[in-house]
């Protein structure tokens, strides 16, 4: 009824305003299906048994009678959010990096590109409705975190921190798989290509790291090296801020962010880290996903060669 008296007196609704019907049909086909409701289930199950299990042993081997020790509690919160962080991204590029290459592959993208709908809200769409499903799991296992609250050891910012962070991994690693299902035409070719990246982003920053912290140490033992012991802050750290494990234990131990910086001898003075890796992180990655949904969206209808506008 408030719809149609919107509709009546000129006025849009507010629901057509923020669900388009691309994201109105990708929602229905996401989130209406019983694989995805038995997904979530079996998912935060699994998790739920872990975390029961972990926390049974580890109080089965203090002894009958002891106290739960809360840097064991820390422990299992460490290991819950590397694992999730793992869920990301290995889901993330398989949601986004199909999204315009499939449309192409069925012959849908031309009617799709025909309708009233901007290559924006089309782009923005997909993107959210990619990574709705695997929002609402990660939201969904907060209250397997809140067993760690009773038994310390866990601030409730570094939970808060930890979820902004994932939420920023989805729209980075969606973002990077919605540009190249943009550019190229095969599905399977965007996929491996937005894996790779994930892979380099997790493994390969970390390999240019310890290579080029080996570097500088060896230069600075041997006399080459401008680092000494009263200015220990070292560029080598900004290359980790580039890794999202590292970032990601940036938060969970602020302190990780001083050391990787410290490059100098244990007896000087240290300077501490320009900024938290965490923050480098999404400062740098922020821009990228920006201009990945940008070339995405200029990318995404076909552009007429040798032609002028007139």
């Amino acid at each position: 009824m408030n719809e149609q008296a919107a509709a009546r007196s000129g006025k849009t609704p507010w629901r057509n305003r923020l669900i388009n019907p691309v994201l109105d049909k990708e929602f229905r086909l996401r989130m209406r299906t019983p694989r995805a409701m038995w997904t979530l289930f079996f998912y935060l199950f699994a998790l739920s048994l872990l975390s029961l299990s972990a926390i049974y042993l580890t109080q089965g081997m203090s002894g009958r009678g002891a106290s739960f020790n809360p840097e064991q509690s820390k422990v299992l919160f460490y290991f819950l959010s590397m694992a999730q962080l793992g869920l990301i991204a290995f889901m993330a590029p398989g949601l986004t990096a199909g999204v315009i290459s499939g449309e192409r592959e069925k012959q849908t993208l031309n009617l799709l590109l025909t309708t009233q709908q901007s290559s924006a809200t089309i782009i923005l769409s997909k993107l959210a409705s990619s990574l709705s499903f695997m929002l609402l799991i990660v939201f969904a296992t907060i209250p397997v975190y809140s067993m760690m609250f009773l038994y310390g050891g866990v601030s409730p910012k570094q939970l808060v921190l930890v979820f902004v962070f994932y939420v920023f991994m989805m729209v980075l690693l969606g973002s990077i798989g919605i540009l190249f299902s943009t550019l190229l035409k095969r599905t399977m070719i965007s996929v491996i290509v937005t894996y790779g990246v994930a892979l380099f982003m997790f493994v390969g920053t970390a390999v240019i790291y310890f290579v080029a912290q080996n570097i500088v140490q060896q230069a600075m033992y041997s006399g080459q090296s401008t680092v000494t012991a009263t200015n220990s802050h070292s560029w080598v750290g900004h290359i980790i801020a580039f890794n999202p494990v590292g970032a990601l234990y940036s938060i969970l131990d602020p302190q990780i962010s001083d050391q990787v910086f410290t490059m100098g001898w244990s007896g000087g003075q240290t300077k501490g880290a320009p900024m938290a890796l965490w923050q480098e992180f999404m400062i740098v990655y922020g821009v990228v996903a920006i201009i990945a949904c940008w070339l995405a969206i200029r990318n995404l209808r076909p552009k007429l060669g040798g032609r002028k506008r007139g």
